[in-house]
């Protein structure tokens, strides 16, 4: 018996060691362990990478925005803030690239198309001249394409006119979705060709199905189901991509606060959601084929207070899962793990 008091005792002389080592030092390695525990009744899913990126120095705002370029292996991060460079680019590794700052004025949300030519698009709700815009640009931020009308408000379709768009998801067919409406006049969802004809529209203020209340996100499924993070309407809602007909919603996962971000696992078993003031990531299980089911909260992760991520990205390579988070003015990185403590057994 006074053995086993023994080692309970230094467990806990350690557990203290590490919080005091940590309050004074900042050392990584209390959030690591802290982490970890948190998920000790089940499965870890996924760990909390403390060494990406290598250099965190280089993220000088808020960070809004995370796209993640799978096929070059590239991250993006959009950052707010006066006199700093806008686009940061590090590789999955955490090294640090380059940086770039043209004609970004207030970047809200990302998407980096995993194509040869290196395709980064952004949605500017700044109040200048690019402001109210999705611009495309190639990796070393050059200028391609300007979708909407530079610095005007607007509900049209021709000519395509944004209020605070959002986000926006790119197929690898060039069609294009962009959810428009972060407050201000629109509360929509735009299916443009890749050619930037207007394919399909839903949406409009309200509460009922197909209508919005800040559309805050979209992406896509591998059944080709597009969903959008309804965040006023504290609900996700489903679309079929050919004609957006209404699949239906998930709307009893977030009676606290509606998600600000959805992207789907690599391994396509789950919905990651990110609850901005909660500062929370949930994980849903995935929809089933044929329907979209019911919403249903597999696994979470309670991130430190006022962290509040916004905006999410997945990797299509390693399944590393990438959060911008506008409190803590950073970039975390989540990697997928298949085995609970590999190192440590208790």
């Amino acid at each position: 018996m006074a053995r086993v008091w023994l080692c309970a005792g230094g467990a806990g002389c350690l557990l203290i060691f590490l919080v005091l080592h940590s309050h004074l030092s900042g050392s990584p390695v209390l959030r690591d362990f802290v982490f970890q525990i948190s998920w000790r009744t089940e499965d870890i899913l996924y760990k909390l990478d403390v060494g990406w990126p290598r250099h965190s120095e280089y993220f000088t705002g808020a960070t809004f925005c995370v796209a993640v370029d799978s096929l070059n292996g590239l991250v993006y991060v959009a950052q707010r803030g006066d006199h700093i460079q806008k686009v940061l680019v590090f590789t999955e590794d955490g090294y640090f690239l380059r940086a770039w700052n043209h004609t970004v004025d207030t970047p809200h949300g990302m998407f980096a198309a995993s194509t040869p030519q290196e395709q980064v698009w952004i949605t500017d709700v700044g109040s200048g001249s690019f402001g109210h815009t999705v611009k495309k640009y190639d990796s070393f931020g050059d200028l391609v394409q300007v979708l909407g009308t530079p610095g005007q408000r607007g509900t049209g379709l021709n000519p395509l006119q944004f209020d605070n768009p959002a986000e926006l998801y790119v197929e690898d067919t060039g069609d294009i979705y962009i959810v428009d409406g972060d407050g201000g006049l629109n509360n929509r969802l735009i299916k443009l060709s890749q050619d930037l004809e207007v394919l399909w529209l839903r949406g409009e203020r309200g509460m009922g199905p197909a209508k919005f209340h800040v559309p805050h996100s979209v992406t896509m499924d591998s059944y080709g189901r597009v969903w959008v993070a309804d965040r006023g309407n504290k609900r996700v809602q489903a679309f079929e991509k050919d004609t957006g007909a209404w699949l239906g919603a998930w709307d009893d996962c977030f009676t606290e606060e509606g998600p600000s971000s959805i992207r789907f696992t690599l391994d396509g078993q789950h919905a990651v959601v990110a609850q901005l003031n909660l500062s929370r990531l949930l994980f849903l299980a995935a929809p089933p084929v044929g329907g979209i089911g019911s919403c249903v909260v597999r696994r979470s992760i309670q991130l430190a207070d006022q962290v509040s991520p916004h905006l999410l990205d997945v990797s299509g390579r390693t399944g590393a899962i990438y959060v911008a988070e506008i409190g803590a003015k950073q970039v975390q990185k989540y990697v997928p793990l298949k085995s609970y403590f590999p190192s440590f057994h208790f």
